[in-house]
């Protein structure tokens, strides 16, 4: 299992963009929808929706793309 984020951490991820930092402003641990695609998440292997901190953008990530900050 990847480390474990909460409500609240920041991070940084990359994307295609370069490198982005944000807040985490969810943790999901059961399958959701999001953005038209189902996302598979579990307790023991959570995504997480992080809001950007340069703009309004909302990602979803599992957290072996984060790196906290």
């Amino acid at each position: 299992m990847a480390g474990t984020f909460s409500v609240g951490d920041h991070v940084r991820w990359n994307s295609e963009a370069g490198h982005v930092r944000g807040r985490i402003v969810r943790v999901h641990t059961d399958d959701v929808e999001y953005k038209g695609h189902m996302r598979r998440c579990t307790p023991d292997d959570p995504q997480y929706e992080i809001k950007s901190d340069r703009t309004d953008h909302v990602a979803m990530h599992k957290g072996t793309a984060l790196t906290k900050i």
